[in-house]
């Protein structure tokens, strides 16, 4: 019995010593899964103990973002979205592709930032903006060359994005200067 207690009052100590910038990671974390899920699945999939269901998938890797749950949020994500592409008959929309890409990427560098962290972590703020804005920055370049990469090969609509392309050069020129200054500071 006094083991029980043990654990019941090192517990209450841990719950007491939690501080906010990893719990709002954590929240994070649930919040791009979950939305990534509404993405990919269908609407007449999101309903009662399917949301319920999905509701806990988000919450796992929130829960754990060192273990397997992040990979398992992820597949179910793809799941949903081959579910609605060839179970439904959902055509497949440029916008939902990027936005469910960008919101599993989110959710997979939240949970890396989120396995660093422990519970009870005081994190300077910058490096919480600083993480975001790097994630950010390497979804906007994905997303533009992603893009630029469908008009280039041709399937894209037929009217094309010349101002996209034009963007996703530029961000190509600019990721390679990039990793040139980063490789001469070494």
């Amino acid at each position: 019995m006094e083991a029980v207690t043990g654990r019941v009052r090192a517990l209450r100590l841990a719950l007491g010593r939690i501080s906010l910038t990893p719990l709002l990671v954590r929240a994070g974390v649930f919040l791009t899964v979950a939305l990534a899920f509404l993405v990919a699945f269908p609407a007449e999939a999101l309903t009662g103990r399917n949301l319920a269901l999905l509701g806990l998938a988000a919450l796992l890797p929130a829960a754990g973002p060192r273990r397997v749950w992040p990979t398992f949020a992820a597949l179910v994500a793809v799941a949903g979205w081959l579910l609605a592409a060839d179970g439904y008959g959902r055509p497949i929309a440029l916008w939902r592709l990027l936005a469910l890409a960008a919101l599993l990427y989110l959710a997979h560098t939240l949970c890396a930032l989120a396995a660093l962290l422990p519970y009870d972590a005081v994190v300077d703020p910058t490096l919480i903006t600083r993480w975001l804005l790097r994630a950010g920055a390497v979804v906007l370049a994905a997303g533009v060359f992603g893009v630029l990469l469908m008009e280039v090969a041709g399937l894209g609509p037929a009217g094309g994005h010349q101002l996209v392309t034009v963007a996703g050069l530029l961000v190509a020129v600019g990721v390679a200067a990039l990793l040139g200054g980063l490789l001469r500071r070494r």
